[in-house]
């Protein structure tokens, strides 16, 4: 596996909440006795960052403006010839039928897939992503998933070997450059994700799917104000994507 992408992944969970929360915690243990000044303080900064990355309102201000930057996807009135859906993450469990064995984010998108998929009955569906250490890749389990819900196996292509984004638009772009073409993902990743193919020379339609802000009643209540693991979650899917952004803005 390559250095460098370890190097990412290492980074972005050290400075994501919970992490850096425990951080804090451990300086203030550790100076508690020493430079109490430092360890109150470092206690007060691990608490704020807790209760402001697990409540709703710090965690959809740092999601919705990723996630309502473009609109779900409709039927188009041109025929799409390709439909692309990224890789996300799996784990091959043989007791659980394939849809059962992706994650979240692989389950979304290949329902997002499947949808535009019935929409335009004539596009190619493209599945990507590598294995990560599991017995098949990420591409190959959507792509069993998609078979599962009823697609012609013909219909699908996979590239099983790109880890990250950016390796997905180098090995698929080229071949829907110039084509009418939809790209799923999720919709807080989308931005990143349309960057790195119009990198590439290519400009697919945008299909954002598993979106975590919802508006209605129940997204009204104030209960759902209250800190809980969920929300935290959602702050570290934003945390992920803006330090994405920012690798990005800084390669570019």
């Amino acid at each position: 596996m390559d250095l460098f992408f370890l190097f990412k992944k290492l980074v972005s969970f050290i400075i994501m909440p919970l992490p850096l929360s425990l951080v804090f915690m451990l300086i203030a243990f550790f100076c508690f006795y020493t430079k109490p000044m430092v360890a109150r303080g470092s206690l007060l900064i691990a608490t704020c960052i807790l209760f402001i990355s697990g409540s709703a309102l710090g965690s959809k201000a740092l999601i919705s403006p990723l996630e309502q930057k473009y609109p779900v996807f409709q039927q188009q009135d041109t025929a799409i010839k390709f439909i692309v859906i990224l890789g996300c993450g799996h784990t091959s469990d043989p007791r659980l039928v394939v849809s059962q064995q992706l994650k979240i984010c692989s389950l979304q998108r290949s329902v997002e897939g499947l949808r535009i998929a019935n929409l335009h009955p004539n596009a190619t569906i493209i599945t990507s992503g590598a294995a990560f250490g599991d017995s098949k890749s990420n591409a190959t389990a959507v792509k069993e998933a998609l078979i599962s819900y009823g697609v012609n196996p013909r219909r699908i292509i996979s590239f099983n070997q790109p880890m990250d984004t950016e390796a997905e638009a180098k090995v698929i772009a080229p071949l829907i450059a110039g084509e009418p073409s939809v790209l799923v993902t999720n919709a807080n990743h989308m931005s990143r994700a349309l960057f790195y193919f119009e990198q590439q020379n290519s400009t697919p339609i945008p299909a954002p799917t598993g979106f975590t802000v919802k508006q209605g009643k129940q997204a009204e209540s104030w209960m759902l104000h209250i800190p809980r693991s969920g929300y935290m979650t959602t702050t570290e899917l934003a945390i992920y994507e803006y330090l994405g952004q920012l690798w990005q803005w800084i390669k570019s």
